[in-house]
């Protein structure tokens, strides 16, 4: 199987990428000097350095968790608090489900020239990963709350760090691209 091969840097966007209503991308004649492959790719590069910095975290998290329950006063959580960290356990398997996601579509797409399809997905899921983080966190914080202060100062931390999550993961970026929208369209 011969692979086609590459138009080269002088190539440039083709007319169904710049006319693709269902693209993110606020201007796909942004004045790089590259095929709809490369995009892809070069797309497809910047997804893999997020998921990066999205599967650290998760990681870092899962482990926390892990660690709780070993600990000796694990046994003092009320059923509340045990059932709270388990559904946090829970979201954080499906944080790192949905990191590895991208991966295992990649690979069973690879060579199938269907990089464009594998980057809208990949981006979707994506998306979700970080919803799912916002809520694994701000759950985290809950819990670490609960256990120290009680519950109230646990729904007000917990609330206080998704609200900020909420605020740089949804809003900022959604302003930001209306404002980026405005000033080009």
């Amino acid at each position: 199987m011969t692979l086609p091969p590459d138009p080269g840097p002088e190539a440039t966007p083709s007319p169904q990428a710049a006319a693709d209503p269902d693209s993110d991308d606020i201007d796909s004649t942004d004045g790089r000097a590259e095929s709809e492959a490369q995009r892809a790719d070069r797309n497809w590069n910047e997804i893999l350095q997020e998921l990066r910095v999205t599967q650290t975290g998760t990681q870092l998290i899962s482990g926390f968790l892990l660690a709780i329950a070993f600990q000796q006063r694990f046994t003092e959580l009320d059923s509340f608090q045990t059932g709270f960290y388990l559904v946090l356990v829970v979201l954080a398997a499906g944080c790192t489900a949905l990191g590895l996601a991208p991966v295992a579509l990649h690979r069973e797409l690879f060579r199938h020239h269907e990089k464009v399809q594998t980057v809208a997905i990949a981006n979707r899921l994506l998306r979700l990963t970080l919803a799912l983080v916002a809520l694994l966190t701000s759950g985290v914080v809950f819990l670490i709350f609960d256990v120290s202060l009680g519950r109230v100062g646990a729904i007000v931390a917990g609330i206080s760090v998704l609200a900020v999550l909420i605020l740089l993961l949804l809003i900022l970026p959604a302003a930001t691209l209306s404002r980026l929208r405005r000033r080009t369209g």
